[in-house]
This record gives C-alpha cells, structure tokens and sequence, in this order.
C-alpha cells in the first residue's frame, strides 16, 4: 500500500530527538557516509572500528558507515568497506555494538557502483586500476565510461540489472543480522543507481531507460527488494543526488517526482546530496549550497529530508532545521575534521550535551 504524505513540523532544533518508525535520534546530526578505503577483501578493519565509533562518542544521533559494495564488483576501490558476504556480517557487528553503546544509532549505506568501480584511492592517484592489481571490468547500464582515465564497463544486460537487485536485497538482510537499526539506499554521486536515473548517462531503449517511469525503474526496485526485507520498525532512507548540474541531466524535477514514488514504498527520509554523475558537471558550491534541494522536496514531495554540503557552524545547521528545510542535518568532512562537532556545537548553542562519562571531567 503506498503511504500518503506525512504531515512535517514546520521548526525543529539541532538537539531535538528524532522518532523514524521505531527508531529515535537522540539529535539531528548524523555522520554522513564518507568512503576510508581501508579494507582488505571487504572486511571491516580496527580503523572502522575506531573512525566510527569515535563519532558516537563524540555526539551524534546517528553514524553511518561509507558506501558498503553489496556485491564484489559494486565496490568503488579495492579496499572498499563491503557486505556481499556473510563473513563481512562479524566485523560489522562488533562496530554496530559500539555505536549502540554510546548512544548512537549504527547506519550502513547500501552502495553499488556501478561504472564508476576499479578506481585507485584517492591519494594513492585517480584513474582505473589495472587487472594485474586487482582490478575489474566494472558494469554500467550502457558501455560508456565515466571518463577517459576511468575504465570502460560492461553494459548490464536484463538479467544483469535484476543481479544488481538481488545483491541490494541480500545486503540488507545481511546488515540486519548485523544489528544496524537504520539503511540507507545509495542513488547519487554518479553510482549504479544514479547512473540508471541520469539521461546523460542512461542511453539504454529497453524498459530500464528512456522516459522517467523507466529511469527510475532500477531505483524503484532495488527500493522495493530491500524494504521488503528490512523490518518495517526500522527506517529506510535513500540518498539522492537533486541535480547533475549538466544541461539536459537528472533534475530537482525529476527528484521530487522519485521522491514521491519512494515516499510510497516505505523510504522515510531522502538524503539530499547532488552531482557525480558526468565529468564534465558544473557546480556553484558555497556555504550550505544543497540546503535548497532538501527543502524544496520535503516541502513539494511530503517526505522528511536530510540537509548536506558545507554545513560547518552549529546556528548554520539549527537555521537549516528552523527554516523547516531539513529533518536532520549530515556532516561529511565537518566531522572528519572534528569527531566532537555535536558536543561543540552543544555547547554553542546552550543545549544539553551528549557527553561520555568517561570525559565528563573535560566538560566545560
């Protein structure tokens, strides 16, 4: 049954719990998914634990781990965090323990990515990698590449994509029997899902190209799998890029449209990021510059949103959830920078701060 849109308040503050289902944020910051590039074989490392866990204790309602590659040839690098197999589910369970225990609810974003895999790291170069180091023919939805430094895919045939949504469906029973309370669906940045959703990039005259009911088609269905199998008491958001900022691309148009259509089969919260999926993208950043898109599609799609991109200040991010753009606020390279932003940004604002007993004694 397709869920109507729900009603939003219209202001709501940094520090206020959030309910999703039967899941409550105890603040809207959540760690966004930021790719380490640190595994070996998909395996969660010591580094997850660490990198992750320290964000719990540094605050935030929510952390969710990098892209994690639902199948072999879904990763981005060789050293991607990955969940294509059980043996992955242990690592990732030791890390989900730790974030419940300090308070944060553990995310894992389901990715796959599509033509844009077989990649080096980002400091060690940019460009594919070869065969002989690891590599792979990665696959796309046709046999275009994503540049000319990056490998040329396999066009996905039927049978292909349906593959793509079996992996995203067994991922997530496998994130469930890892204990993570919160998934997130990966459409942006140029990845399968965004790749089938882009017309510069779907060129595809079958029934997964062409006009939007077919663009979407992928995403539909990798939503539908994994919500079918993930409890209904827990929530599922999707992560979207809003524009491709290229003539003629994926637009804030076509988003909200999705937005809608996902809104019915059970996603609680568009994640709302932008670009990625051609090279040749022109993008105005600024200060907060993506804010926009998530309140023109809470507002226009009826459907709670998350807020990222260059949000760094505490009264930023509160102005973000007063002005009723956004349910939640996602810090990326903010919480790199500082793992204890929440508790700064507590104590910026005047609001009781999360802090860990353990360091009580270096309140303020």
């Amino acid at each position: 049954m397709l869920r109507p849109p729900i009603a939003l308040p219209t202001r709501a503050s940094l520090f206020d719990p959030l309910t999703l289902r039967s899941v409550t944020l105890r603040n809207r910051i959540v760690v966004a998914p930021m790719s380490q590039y640190s595994s070996d074989d998909g395996f969660a490392t010591p580094w997850h634990l660490v990198h992750l866990g320290s964000r719990a204790v540094g605050g935030a309602g929510a952390v969710i781990t990098e892209a994690t590659a639902v199948a072999v040839d879904g990763r981005i690098s060789p050293y991607d965090l990955g969940i294509w197999k059980d043996e992955h589910i242990p690592g990732l369970a030791g890390i989900v323990e730790f974030l419940e225990q300090h308070g944060a609810v553990p995310g894992i974003q389901l990715a796959h990515s599509g033509r844009k895999g077989s990649t080096k790291r980002p400091w060690q170069g940019s460009g594919a990698v070869d065969l002989d180091d690891g590599g792979w023919t990665p696959v796309g939805p046709t046999p275009e590449a994503f540049s000319s430094t990056y490998p040329i895919p396999e066009a996905l045939s039927d049978t292909g994509v349906m593959r793509i949504v079996e992996a995203f469906r067994a991922a997530a029973v496998r994130a469930r029997r890892a204990g993570f309370r919160l998934a997130e669906i990966h459409a942006a940045h140029g990845y399968v899902l965004h790749q089938f959703l882009s017309p510069l990039v779907n060129a595809r005259t079958d029934r997964w190209g062409g006009p939007f009911e077919n663009r979407v088609r992928l995403a539909l269905e990798v939503t539908r799998a994994v919500r079918a199998v993930w409890p209904q008491e827990l929530p599922l958001w999707l992560r979207v890029s809003a524009t491709d900022w290229a003539e003629g691309g994926w637009d804030l148009e076509q988003t909200i449209q999705l937005a809608k259509l996902v809104r019915g089969e059970g996603v609680d919260l568009v994640d709302c990021s932008s670009g990625g999926a051609v090279a040749h993208q022109q993008i105005t950043t600024g200060p907060g510059y993506q804010v926009t898109f998530a309140g023109s599609i809470r507002r226009e799609a009826g459907v709670r949103t998350g807020a990222v991109g260059l949000i760094t200040e505490p009264a930023q991010a509160q102005a973000v959830l007063q002005n009723g753009d956004a349910d939640v606020v996602l810090l990326a390279r903010e919480s790199l920078r500082d793992p204890y932003w929440p508790l700064h940004a507590a104590q910026a604002l005047g609001a009781p701060a999360p802090w860990p007993s353990q360091y009580l004694r270096a309140k303020p």
